[in-house]
């Protein structure tokens, strides 16, 4: 009689976790509130795009970088050196304009670029919203990363390249280099300040992506739509 439970306990054991697989296989409906995968989908991009019309357009405000200390550019290690040397010869103020008009660069390639970021949120596609959804605070905007960087980093980078023209950050630095070069027993640099700026320029915007997910994930009053509301309410009890 014994073996006889235990052999039935062991079907039916079986038995649940086949319909469990099946269970999870199903994404037509999510939790007790009828939201597909597709509408959570839908709930992580309407996220992604309040965090480029609300944290994203704040960068591209005079001082939007320089002043804010979540995505300020500051010298990379090899300029580092740079920096200092004018400092120590008494050309502090032409430091000071060299590391503004980097973030002024990132500030007017924003502006122009903002329409890219908007693009790649419509066209992402969400394989796993669920998991991205209870993932962690800033998982929609890895995914977006994830995804979308290198592209964003080839139409973003001319755009940077024009705005260092436009801001005269080519010229400034043109002018710093000079300087730093002619002090003796220094070894001469030429950095590629395009390709620093576009890279510290990107990580900027996801950053501050990043902090409106992480609004939209902790505060309800942060979800402005009724798709945001019901989607966000999955991850609250998880």
């Amino acid at each position: 009689m014994k073996r006889i439970l235990i052999l039935l306990l062991a079907i039916a054991l079986t038995g649940c976790a086949e319909l469990q697989q099946i269970a999870e296989s199903l994404p037509q409906q999510t939790g007790g509130l009828g939201l597909s995968n597709i509408d959570i989908g839908n709930g992580l991009r309407q996220a992604l795009d309040k965090g480029i019309d609300k944290q994203v357009a704040k960068l591209t405000q005079k001082d939007g970088f320089f002043k804010n200390n979540l995505v300020k550019i500051v010298l990379p290690e090899e300029l580092q050196k740079v920096d200092k040397a004018l400092r120590d010869i008494g050309l502090s103020s032409l430091a000071d304009e060299g590391l503004k008009v980097l973030n002024r660069a990132a500030e007017d390639a924003v502006k122009e670029a903002t329409p890219i970021f908007v693009d790649a949120v419509k066209g992402i596609t969400f394989t796993d919203a669920k998991n991205i959804l209870l993932g962690s605070d800033n998982a929609a905007t890895q995914y977006l990363s994830g995804r979308t960087r290198t592209a964003l980093y080839g139409k973003f980078s001319p755009v940077i390249t024009s705005s260092l023209d436009k801001v005269g950050a080519t010229q400034v630095w043109t002018n710093i280099i000079t300087k730093y070069n002619t002090i003796p027993f220094t070894k001469k640099i030429n950095p590629d300040l395009s390709d620093y700026v576009t890279g510290e320029a990107l990580n900027g915007v996801f950053k501050m992506i990043a902090v409106e997910e992480g609004e939209i994930r902790h505060k309800i009053g942060a979800r402005s739509t009724d798709l945001l509301r019901r989607v966000f309410a999955l991850q609250d009890g998880k």
